[in-house]
């Protein structure tokens, strides 16, 4: 018995009908019907009833459907295990993050990943958060690092690494400097500097500003936190980062919490249901490492 033939009689049961099931499988009719009676003179049982037009099971064909599905779906189980099993000896894993990440556990993963999987071709891409989304949403990224406001999307699947609120970044003697907290209208009292639209510090900024009846006057965008910090330090304007990155430059600013955010920014990996083997290996190795 081979799996083609339960193939070719499963697609007859279906299509109650030999030349469309021929069609399905890409084989001639006269192929398809000779390879279902050799399947019935080895289990010693007619399955199909060729009485008439339509191709109806018999009892036993009723009976050997399920096992025949049951059987091919086993088959592909097997390929689809051998598969994952070569993807991690000589796949591809295409990975992206944010611009000027400096979340150690993805690194920490990457590292583990490669010593583990040294066959595995990784490349990795930056990019502001929207666009590496919509890059895994397309599959053109198998996993990434994004920044969100509040959750990361339903339709991907995620693992939040950071949830955490703003603060604004000066410089001592700054007249924000000395605050324990301030409000986001009193961060808009001054020029600011601040990520660029599309990441998830931006997106989280600008909701808290909407909600709170504001208008904040971005003096400038700057694509890396550092930059951002490094032009808050030379007076340009206040600094808005998270509070993790914020801590960063505590050797030349003042990071003050903004007390009434709108929503979490996030930072998280994302990726798409039904991933690789791959993106399994690594996804597991970022949750160790957080």
């Amino acid at each position: 018995m081979e799996l083609r033939q339960l193939e070719y009689f499963v697609a007859v049961a279906e299509e109650a009908n030999f030349t469309r099931a021929a069609e399905r499988v890409r084989i001639s009719q006269s192929g398809i019907s000779a390879q279902i009676r050799a399947l019935e003179r080895e289990v010693g049982a007619s399955l199909i009833d060729r009485s008439s037009r339509v191709a109806s099971l018999t009892v036993a064909g009723k009976a050997a459907l399920e096992h025949a599905r049951a059987a091919l779906a086993s088959a592909e189980s097997v390929q689809r295990s051998v598969d994952e099993v070569n993807l991690l000896v000589r796949g591809r894993l295409d990975v992206g993050m944010v611009t000027a990440c400096t979340v150690t556990p993805l690194f920490d993963a990457l590292a583990a990943f490669h010593h583990a999987h040294p066959g595995v071709e990784v490349s990795l891409a930056e990019g502001n958060s929207d666009v590496l989304i919509q890059r895994v949403l397309a599959g053109t990224l198998d996993v990434a690092l994004v920044g969100t406001a509040s959750d990361p999307p339903a339709e991907l699947e995620s693992f939040v690494l950071i949830r955490e609120g703003l603060a604004v970044c000066v410089p001592p003697g700054h007249p924000l400097a000395s605050r324990r907290e301030v409000t986001v209208a009193e961060v808009c009292e001054h020029p600011v500097v601040c990520l660029p639209v599309g990441t998830g510090i931006r997106a989280v900024f600008d909701e808290t500003c909407s909600r709170a009846g504001v208008d904040a006057h971005i003096a400038l965008a700057a694509s890396a936190p550092a930059a951002v910090a490094d032009l808050a330090a030379r007076g340009m304007g206040v600094g808005v980062l998270s509070r993790s990155m914020s801590a960063d430059f505590s050797d030349r600013l003042e990071a003050v919490p903004i007390s009434d955010v709108a929503v979490d920014a996030v930072l998280a990996l994302v990726w798409s249901p039904n991933p690789s083997a791959a993106v399994r290996a690594l996804t597991r190795l970022v949750s160790e490492n957080v």
